[in-house]
Order: C-alpha cells, then sequence, then structure tokens
C-alpha cells in the first residue's frame, strides 16, 4: 500500500502545498507532474478521492507511468472504490510489467492481495516489451516510465543524488528544474535559510517520487 504519511488535514505547510499543485494543474490541464505531486499531497492530507482523481488524471496524461497506476489504485482502495480500484492496479501491472518496474509490480500485487483479489498473469506482450527493453540496453526513467537519457553523473552528492542519477532520465531532471524554479519563485525561497532549503529539497523528492520510506532506506544506507 501507499507509503504516504498522513498529516493533519489542517497542517498548513499542507495546506499550502496542495494549494500551490492545485494552482499549477489549473495554469497547466497537461502537466502530469503538477497532477503527480498533487496526488501525493492529498494522500498526506488523508484526501483519498481526491488523490485518487489527480493520480487517474496522471495515467490518462502518460499511460506508461506505472506508480501512478499504483498510486490511483491504492487511493481508490482507501476511498471506497474497489471495482474500480482492481480496473486501474490490474493495468498498472501490465504497464509495470512491460517496463520491468519490479517494485511497483510487488506493490500492485500487494494492494490486490489486500482486498482479496490476485494479480492477472501479464500478457505475453508485456513480457516480451520487458525482456526487448532489457536486451536493448535504453535507460526507461523510474520517475515517468518513458524511454529517455541516463545521466552522465548524479546531480548532487550524497544518497538521494545517486539514486537520482540511476533512476531519474536527464528528460525529467530538467523537468523539475522547471518546475522547481517555479516552487522558488512561487514560495519566495531563500536558500540562506534551513528551512527554505528543506522545503525545496521536499518539493523535489515528491516530484521525483522518493517517497518517506524511500527517503529513510536511502539515508541508512539500505
Amino acid at each position: 500500500m501507499s507509503n504516504q504519511t498522513p498529516q493533519s488535514p489542517d497542517d498548513p505547510r499542507l495546506l499550502e502545498r496542495i494549494a500551490q499543485f492545485e494552482n499549477m494543474t489549473t495554469a497547466d490541464p497537461d502537466n502530469e507532474m503538477a497532477f503527480f505531486s498533487l496526488g501525493n499531497a492529498y494522500l498526506k492530507a488523508n484526501r483519498a478521492a481526491e488523490a485518487a482523481s489527480s493520480f487517474e488524471r496522471v495515467t490518462v496524461l502518460n499511460p506508461d507511468m506505472s506508480k501512478a497506476w499504483q498510486l490511483a489504485g491504492e487511493a481508490m482502495i482507501a476511498a471506497g472504490l474497489e471495482d474500480k480500484a482492481v480496473q486501474h492496479l490490474e493495468q498498472g501491472h501490465e504497464v509495470a510489467v512491460s517496463k520491468g518496474d519490479l517494485m511497483v509490480r510487488d506493490a500492485i500485487v500487494a494492494a490486490l492481495e489486500s482486498i482479496g483479489r490476485t494479480a492477472p498473469e501479464a500478457s505475453d506482450a508485456a513480457k516480451a516489451a520487458a525482456e526487448e527493453a532489457s536486451q536493448s540496453g535504453t535507460f526507461t526513467c523510474g520517475r515517468t516510465g518513458k524511454l529517455g537519457t541516463q545521466m552522465e553523473a548524479p546531480p548532487f552528492k550524497g544518497p538521494v543524488g545517486g539514486w537520482i542519477g540511476a533512476n531519474i532520465s536527464s528528460e525529467t531532471w530538467n523537468d523539475w528544474i522547471g518546475q522547481g524554479t517555479k516552487v522558488i519563485n512561487e514560495l519566495r525561497l531563500d536558500f540562506s535559510r534551513d528551512e527554505d532549503q528543506e522545503t525545496y529539497d521536499r518539493h523535489m523528492r515528491e516530484f521525483l517520487g522518493i517517497d518517506d520510506d524511500l527517503l529513510e532506506s536511502l539515508r541508512s544506507g539500505g
């Protein structure tokens, strides 16, 4: 199930982030990354139905993003929409297998089992796509599920930077640079203040799909 940790729905910092991402999605209805971040923020606020809607929008904008299918299904389960959740999780399972995204595949299997369902057998086409991608040596971005260019080196030092270098494409990282500039300007961040640097880093992690459990694992060397 989702690794998002619920926060108080009245937490002013969380409400501010939700408002920011809502503004971004309103201004750019095709911004899949903004919808993904909005879904994560809704999850933290324990607003499952709204999170499900945001993640569902991501699956429409980018059907190859297996993580969005997973989170959409998990949010739908939390919102009591089990039949719809099964549809999304089963579709996500097929996408995850075709992309070789084993962590997402396993999370989807666990989500289906949590409601007494069994993951379907992946199609031969999905298995063949996974094998072809594996043998071709092409790089698939762990954030978007799209083929892209692997970074020549991590974008910064430390375990989080190392994970980004190994899992995030240069194209997605460049997308974050653009999105991060909006975050800096809209929140008027001043990097001379530690709390503003942490705010920026938190937005970056959410944008790139680094949840709390993954962050803890990276920092502990797991």
